[in-house]
């Protein structure tokens, strides 16, 4: 009997307007888990190479992991996957709130999105059943308008979402998908992929938890967390991310004004504690989780933001604060608000506004190719605009809604030495010079581009099993949680190598995307010194982080040359199928 799944993963085909749903066997499920471990699969064994990543051969992924909608902390995770139209090569987001957990309960483990719909359509899951829904009236609405209209034509307010807004309809590259509205899969642009499909997005309601292996296991393991919230994640539960700002700019690690500087003179009145203390209205969570760490504002003047899409976390406060040099906290608020009703990353947003902002100053871009947009660093007004524009794509904005690899390729100048990215995808709010140069390599590695949480096979078994990564369980707990759901008579080692398998998959498809070795470099910002602050000389030593490299290669048995997984080792990991797709 297969536990802790449904056993059934839906394959919508919107060109053709079909829903099939087929029954893997228990084998496949051991081997690639779910999540970022589906995706993988699929993308490698269903796309042809080189499709254009916003065309109807891409295919969309929506993949849950044996942990999604369990009755513990952690486990309202799901995964979006499909080639990347911001890098080109395999993409995949992960994301928290309630929708995981209902379309688990909706009785799927999975739904791959195939071809393009004629016109705007929806997907409404429920309780085993699946249908195709017309979605003209909710295009062009944003993500909670969307919502609303979509519970209102279905009467129910229980019904959780994934959807898009603008930035997603008109393919902003770095377009993301948000869950219940303040909840993003923001990284490599997939809000774009639905986009490009014209699906708005999905609708479910479920009502029936799949059956646990010991669920008493489980119970305890609730029970634990819910027992030691205050002294694992005290702060977590009262600020959110971003509680530690003003220690990291002390320590001068906070990016600030396009990485150039480590260190932000604004960061107190920018701090989560600062929001909290000021205009945080509470604290809300995922399914299941005591933590409570995502935030809630609401603000009526001088921008009117709705609490209803949340508050800024730490990336958001960063990328829209520090790293613009914006020190206006009610401008940050209602940036992010505005990336989360148009789903558009706020990652990406922020480090290409940035990016701009640098070049303005540098006097390689004007007012004249800004549509009058003042851009100078700090600038809150400009900086709340220029989200609006880069969601419509509307005069410089358009620009900017290629993200910095194509604003630098398009701008020269030499403006290519402080286009922070790595493979195409705008780098997070970690400097490695002032963490290590382990977070550089994880970044380099990355086969999504630089991603913080996408550093080491660890954190991807996480995102095959569904399961957060904040609540911390120890290795020992994370193998009772997965015997207990799954009843399988797992270990550490069996876990580990589902990671490292879903590593070798992903890094295999860049491989075949044609990714070589030299795609695994650094951005010349980070292998620059900074020039003040308490880490003033700290930078990435280039030679130092290539020998890492070479060696993890080797350690990873992927081909020293290329970076990509060899024969050998794949036929090792159990999936020699993909050796054939890469010779192929």
């Amino acid at each position: 009997m297969l536990y802790g799944y449904n056993g059934r993963i839906m394959r919508v085909n919107l060109s053709q307007r079909t829903i099939l749903a087929e029954e893997p066997e228990e084998e496949f499920y051991r081997t690639y888990y779910g999540g970022w471990g589906f995706v993988a699969y699929y993308l490698l064994k269903e796309l042809e190479p080189g499709i254009d990543p916003l065309g109807p051969e891409n295919k969309l992924v929506i993949a849950l992991g044996p942990v999604t909608g369990m009755p513990l902390g952690g486990s309202g995770r799901n995964a979006i996957g499909a080639k990347s139209p911001l890098t080109g090569g395999f993409g995949e987001a992960d994301v928290g709130g309630f929708f995981g957990a209902e379309l688990k309960h909706a009785g799927f483990d999975a739904i791959i999105v195939e071809g393009r719909a004629e016109s705007p359509v929806y997907l409404w899951v429920h309780d085993g059943e699946a249908e195709i829904r017309d979605a003209v009236h909710l295009w062009r609405k944003t993500t909670g308008q969307a919502q609303a209209m979509i519970r209102e034509e279905l009467g129910d307010r229980q019904i959780r979402t994934c959807l898009i807004g603008m930035g997603g309809e008109r393919m902003v590259r770095y377009a993301c998908v948000l869950n219940d509205l303040n909840h993003a899969a923001g990284r490599c642009g997939l809000g774009a992929v639905m986009g490009s499909k014209l699906l708005k997005g999905i609708a479910a309601r479920g009502h029936n938890v799949p059956l646990m292996a010991e669920p008493e296991v489980i119970r305890d393991l609730a029970t634990w967390l819910r027992d030691n919230v205050e002294g694992l994640h005290g702060d977590l539960s009262r600020y959110g991310m971003g509680s530690r700002m003003i220690e990291m700019s002390e320590r001068g690690g906070l990016p600030t004004r396009n990485f150039r500087e480590g260190a932000f003179e604004g960061v107190e009145k920018i701090d989560a504690r600062t929001l909290a203390q000021t205009i945080g209205v509470s604290m809300d969570t995922c399914y299941a989780c005591p933590i409570h760490c995502k935030k809630t504002v609401r603000l009526e003047e001088p921008y009117r933001v709705d609490p209803m899409y949340g508050g800024p976390e730490y990336e958001a406060l960063a990328s829209l604060g520090s790293l613009c040099g914006v020190d206006d906290l009610v401008a940050i608020c209602k940036a992010n608000e505005l990336c989360n009703a148009y789903s558009v990353d706020v990652i990406s947003t922020g480090v290409s506004i940035a990016f701009a902002m640098e070049c303005f100053e540098q006097g390689l871009i004007t007012e004249e190719d800004t549509g009058g947009l003042d851009l100078h660093f700090g600038n809150g007004q400009a900086l709340v605009e220029l989200v609006e524009m880069i969601a419509r794509r509307e005069g410089f904005g358009n620009l900017v809604a290629q993200g910095v690899r194509r604003m630098s390729e398009r701008i020269g100048k030499g403006s290519e030495e402080f286009a922070v990215h790595i493979k195409g995808q705008e780098a997070p709010m970690h400097d490695p010079r002032a963490r290590s140069p382990v977070l550089g390599l994880g970044y380099v590695l990355s086969p999504t581009g630089a991603d913080h949480v996408h550093v080491t096979t660890r954190s991807v078994f996480k995102n095959c099993a569904g399961l957060c990564a904040v609540p911390g369980y120890t290795d020992e707990q994370l193998v009772y949680m997965i015997r207990a759901i799954t009843g399988w008579d797992v270990s550490a080692y069996e876990l580990e190598r589902v990671g490292q398998r879903g590593m070798d998959m992903a890094r295999a498809f860049n491989g075949r995307e044609g990714f070589t070795a030299e795609d695994d470099r650094m951005p010349p910002r980070f292998t620059t010194p900074f020039e003040v602050g308490p880490l003033a000389g700290a930078r990435i030593n280039q030679r130092y982080l290539d020998s890492m490299k070479r060696n993890h290669y080797h350690m990873m048995g992927w081909d020293v040359d290329t970076g990509i997984p060899t024969r050998a080792r794949l036929e090792d990991m159990g999936i020699g199928w993909v050796a054939e797709e890469l010779a192929e």
